[in-house]
């Protein structure tokens, strides 16, 4: 994470060093993203870079958390929007449709989750997908908590498996509806418009047989309102 240093920067340059990282490893990724151009872009030293950060690897860290931060405050706010009280793989679903959607609307967002999730560095991947994870666990472990709680998940349901499962979908539904080679078992790889939802419907679908509980769905609020 940034050095003491860089919280006295003015912010204009803080901003042109984060535009310019994100531009460069969204595009290149952390292996081919070069120090040197993001400085140029910056208008900075190169050396000014390391008197910011501690190396490459932690300005890769610090670009995915700020990318990271950027889509958990949409998507928390589309979640309050869509109910999270809901019958859970009927919320989960939507979610997912909405998550899509923010990521066909946001190219750069997109680039910088590719960049993360593809990088081919051990250690970089580590450490960028350690902060990227934090965020998905902050947001994703208490509605599936709550879920359990609530009774649409089965008693004896496995929840760490759950969530594991789910930090292997949103990465992939963030990427492969757009980004050719990933997936072409569920029509992805070239997809149609209506390609991507039915894709969510499938994948969720597997994990209501595998997780829901067997009794009727709970009424939502509103219908309970009448």
């Amino acid at each position: 994470m940034p050095t003491v240093t860089w919280a006295r920067v003015d912010p204009s340059r803080r901003a042109a060093v984060t535009e310019a990282a994100e531009a460069e490893f969204g595009a290149h990724g952390f292996s081919r993203g070069s120090l040197n151009v993001i400085a140029k872009r910056a208008g900075v030293a190169k050396g000014s870079l390391f008197q910011y950060f501690a190396d490459k690897r932690d300005l890769f860290a610090y670009i995915a958390d700020v990318g990271s931060q950027r889509v958990r405050s949409y998507m928390e706010d589309r979640i309050r929007e869509l109910d999270p009280s809901r019958p859970f793989f009927e919320f989960l679903t939507d979610l997912l449709d909405t998550w899509v959607v923010y990521f066909a609307d946001h190219p750069r967002d997109r680039a910088l989750h590719g960049a993360a999730t593809l990088e081919v560095d051990t250690d970089a991947r580590v450490s960028v997908r350690t902060v990227i994870h934090r965020h998905y666990l902050e947001v994703l472990r208490p509605l599936v908590h709550d879920a359990h709680v609530r009774g649409d998940l089965r008693a004896d349901c496995d929840t760490d498996a759950l969530l594991s499962l789910l930090l292997m979908i949103f990465p992939h539904m963030a990427l492969a509806p757009y980004v050719r080679g990933i997936d072409p078992i569920l029509g992805l790889d070239d997809p149609t418009p209506e390609q991507p939802a039915l894709a969510v419907r499938r994948l969720v679908a597997v994990l209501s047989d595998a997780f829901a509980s067997n009794r009727p769905a709970q009424l939502t609020t509103k219908e309970v309102k009448g």
